[in-house]
């Protein structure tokens, strides 16, 4: 696994490169700013991108818009955002293009070694990984009108794990419950959320988005 890291900060930087090369990944470039890292997109071609969401000049927009333009040039590329805190409208414009191969997560989990690492992994291998507590406190900001009002308070419950990018089994192992009951409750979400299957989209992943766009725009 290739990775490129763009981090304005340098002790953070170097020890996010440190943990993965301890963990045999090939940190092929670090970067402290968003042209240093899409010039190492573009050198490298990398697996997966460590971005954070505000870097130099403004410490604004740029990682986001960074890593919007680096998969543009790279589609496919695998984006691990970092965050100091939860920055809605951020994690939307960059889940709204497409939620596959995409991670956001808050600064303080690079702590939490082996859930980084889940997420790192989870990101490279086609999925997605948001972070519980920007789950969390989006699920707060849902008004009452919203369509998500439809569901019970378990399969908001699934949805919000869902969300994180977890699968039926991890789901079912959150929440203390059987893998059939997942089932049913996913099942239930895209009823209630008028999901028909359609060869054309995900629905696991149109039920997050879903979410994201309808607490982003009533948050």
């Amino acid at each position: 696994m290739r990775i490129v890291i763009a981090e304005d900060d340098p002790l953070l930087r170097e020890g996010v490169a440190l943990l993965l090369r301890a963990e045999s990944l090939d940190v092929v470039a670090t970067t402290d700013g968003p042209d240093a890292f899409l010039a190492a997109v573009d050198t490298y071609h990398p697996d997966v991108a460590i971005v954070d969401v505000r870097m130099p000049p403004t410490h604004t927009d740029e990682g986001i818009v960074a890593a919007v333009e680096a998969r543009r040039r790279q589609p496919g590329l695998a984006v691990l955002v970092l965050s100091a805190y939860v920055e809605q409208a951020f994690a939307n414009e960059l889940l709204i293009g497409g939620a596959m191969r995409l991670g956001y997560l808050l600064k303080e989990r690079v702590g939490r070694v082996e859930q980084f690492l889940d997420a790192l992994h989870r990101v490279a291998e086609g999925g997605t990984a948001i972070d519980p507590e920007v789950v969390a406190q989006l699920l707060t900001r849902t008004r009452p009108d919203s369509a998500l009002e439809r569901l019970t308070a378990r399969e908001r419950d699934v949805l919000a794990v869902m969300a994180e990018g977890l699968g039926n089994t991890a789901i079912a192992e959150r929440l203390f419950v059987t893998e059939g009951a997942v089932h049913k409750h996913i099942r239930n979400i895209f009823a209630k959320l008028d999901l028909a299957p359609t060869d054309r989209a995900d629905r696991r992943v149109t039920a997050v988005l879903r979410y994201l766009e309808e607490t982003g725009r009533r948050g």
